[in-house]
């Protein structure tokens, strides 16, 4: 298990596939709702219901996707394969995701259904060995922060670059016809994604690899996770932070729409926020040679409780107190992402030293599986909230209804920070604990 620093090439190429992942999620995060509601015509309540459906079920199939990854074995790794082998089939679930066939009511629900759940499926099945690769690419914390933390930059980016660029293509590629402009849009992405997940392939290598002899249930694996403290904290605290992070992002299309009446402002507002979010996940391996990875996710929550709150005093014509709190969100949850990944691989080292036995893509699979639930939870409040305020789509917003927005901006996603505060007290982990680990699983071993 060497502690060779990893070559720059390397790290960079694996930080290029989640600027492709996030040709994806950017899209799905921002755009699928109101994609949904204003441009395919099914209602907020039957799309909100929808992906609730949707992200749960496939939730569930996270867990299953990385139990079959732990167990491939191929002479390029467990992982990378999955990096070509699941590139072309999610660009095709991505293009028919945003296609708006003309079925009826019930017909063009159930569309909405199947795609969405197949290009989430796709997704699942690329995205969990990704995730567990940067666990498997090096033993070192430090090394694994770097990973991450480019990682992000480029993931940022990513997102920068869809919610800067995407409406401008829609128009462009459409031509006036706005249907065909999101497929076309959506194919495009789907294409660069596809290019960014082939460098990472050729790029990357993994460097550890399971006990020689073990020989594990997936039952066995599920076990260990559950008797995991410190994944089981990261499970929930993914899941409270992506509650946050998708209410804010989700409702930002409707907020400058019908309370700022400035939908111009969306292209600029969502990409500052990345650039923010980049120059933060830039820091994070800076700061976790300084403070401790529990105490610093502590601080940028709170942090990030502070700013969404004051969100709530905002006037709707104080535009640049509302990119000043944008770009400091973007500051303190930027570190988040890397961190948390960082972490996740920890969790791993702590499995595998205290049972024997390490499944690297069911450990991260925690990582996707939260987020999922946590999207679900979130559009799920947004289309009960919208609901019951009497949302319109395409049409001057009651008082309610505008309040509502603002709260699902500000307030709400606070509190969700603040419990995110309270979870990571339950989190074992420290710096001290983590060289112990490394130092027996060492000992235990012989470099690859």
């Amino acid at each position: 298990m060497s502690a060779t620093p990893l070559p720059w090439h390397e790290k960079i190429s694996y930080g290029l596939a989640d600027m492709g992942f996030n040709f994806y999620w950017a899209n799905i995060a921002t755009f699928l709702m109101m994609f949904y509601t204003d441009v395919y015509g099914i209602s907020a309540a039957a799309a909100a219901s929808m992906m609730f459906v949707i992200k749960i079920v496939n939730a569930f199939t996270d867990p299953l996707i990385g139990a079959v990854a732990d167990r491939t074995s191929t002479r390029f790794g467990k992982f990378r394969p999955y990096l070509v082998w699941m590139a072309l089939p999610l660009a095709g679930a991505g293009v028919l995701t945003y296609t708006t066939p003309d079925l009826g009511g019930n017909g063009k629900l159930a569309w909405a259904y199947g795609t969405y759940l197949l290009m989430m499926v796709c997704y699942t099945c690329i995205n969990i060995p990704y995730n567990a690769l940067s666990g498997v690419m090096s033993a070192e914390p430090q090394e694994r922060s770097t990973i991450n933390g480019l990682r992000f930059i480029f993931a940022f980016a990513g997102s920068m670059l869809v919610t800067a660029a995407t409406p401008g293509m829609v128009g462009l590629l459409g031509a006036g016809d706005e249907q065909c402009g999101w497929q076309l849009t959506m194919l495009a992405w789907g294409v660069l994604a596809s290019l960014l997940f082939v460098v990472t392939f050729f790029n990357t290598r993994e460097r550890i690899a399971p006990p020689p002899r073990q020989k594990t249930r997936v039952r066995d694996d599920i076990r260990d996770l559950a008797g995991n403290r410190p994944w089981m904290v990261l499970l929930f605290l993914a899941l409270i932070i992506m509650v946050s992070i998708t209410l804010r992002t989700t409702t930002a299309a409707y907020y400058f729409k019908y309370v700022v009446e400035r939908p111009d402002l969306l292209k600029s507002f969502l990409p500052a926020y990345m650039a923010a979010a980049a120059a933060g996940a830039a820091l994070t391996p800076l700061m976790t040679r300084f403070v401790d990875k529990k105490t610093l996710m502590m601080l940028l929550m709170s942090l990030t409780a502070l700013f969404s709150a004051a969100f709530f005093f905002v006037d709707a014509t104080q535009i640049g107190a509302m990119y000043a709190l944008q770009i400091a969100l973007g500051l303190v949850l930027g570190p988040k992402s890397p961190l948390a990944f960082s972490m996740y691989a920890d969790t791993a080292d702590y499995n595998e030293w205290r049972n024997g036995r390490r499944a690297t893509a069911m450990t991260f699979a925690a990582a996707t599986f939260s987020q999922k639930l946590g999207t679900a939870l979130a559009v799920g409040v947004i289309g009960a909230v919208f609901t019951a305020l009497g949302y319109v789509p395409n049409a001057a917003q009651s008082s309610g209804s505008q309040a509502g927005i603002v709260w699902l901006m500000s307030i709400i996603p606070a509190l969700f920070a603040l419990l995110a505060v309270a979870v990571m007290f339950f989190y074992n982990l420290d710096s001290h604990k983590l060289r112990q680990i490394q130092a027996d699983l060492m000992a235990r071993k012989v470099p690859l």
